[in-house]
């Protein structure tokens, strides 16, 4: 089985300025700026012959370029947070994309979760303890302000994720290249 996703990858424009972010986290575990990416569709676990068939239905998809801006900071998990995540800015090219590989992925067989989408880019990944809410709270409220350069989006990947003991690891499986925007029909 392949554990399977397809994301946006960052800039390393963006992931230098999230990386100074990173260094004054008051808890949790930071994601390594290689690994810093803006998940579209989270597969699962697939077989590879259903994996293939994904592969091929994303080569399919058309859609065009777009830019993309990280406005802010944010937490999942409530009163025991669970991820510290750096906001993208609402974007109707980006929840189109989305909706198209999400469709993609069900019209091969893949069960999907039902669940909204919030693009995101995850910061570090914590335990869900209670105890730290505060100064997650805390410092997600103070660098709200943060202020990468906005991007281009030019292509998504299809990626593995190997789960280590350090934390998840991806290795590139495919990238697809969108259209110049005013390509995409």
């Amino acid at each position: 089985m392949i554990r399977a996703f397809a994301a946006i990858p960052l800039p390393e424009a963006v992931t230098d300025v999230l990386d100074i972010v990173q260094e004054d986290l008051p808890a949790g575990r930071p994601v390594l700026s290689e690994d810093m990416h803006l998940t579209l569709v989270f597969l699962g676990d697939l077989r590879e012959p259903d994996l293939e068939e994904v592969h091929l239905a994303f080569e399919a998809i058309r859609a065009g370029c777009f830019s993309l801006q990280i406005v802010g900071l944010g937490h999942f998990g409530g009163s025991a947070p669970r991820v510290v995540y750096a906001a993208v800015a609402e974007n109707a090219p980006l929840r189109r994309l989305q909706s198209k590989l999400q469709q993609a992925a069900r019209n091969t067989g893949v069960d999907l979760p039902s669940r909204r989408f919030v693009p995101h880019v995850t910061l570090a990944r914590l335990k869900g303890r209670r105890e730290d809410a505060d100064v997650v709270s805390r410092f997600v409220a103070t660098r709200s302000l943060i202020a990468p350069p906005p991007f281009a989006v030019g292509s998504f990947c299809l990626y593995r994720s190997v789960l280590r003991r350090d934390g998840p690891h991806y290795d590139l499986l495919a990238d697809y290249k969108l259209l110049p925007s005013d390509a995409s029909g």
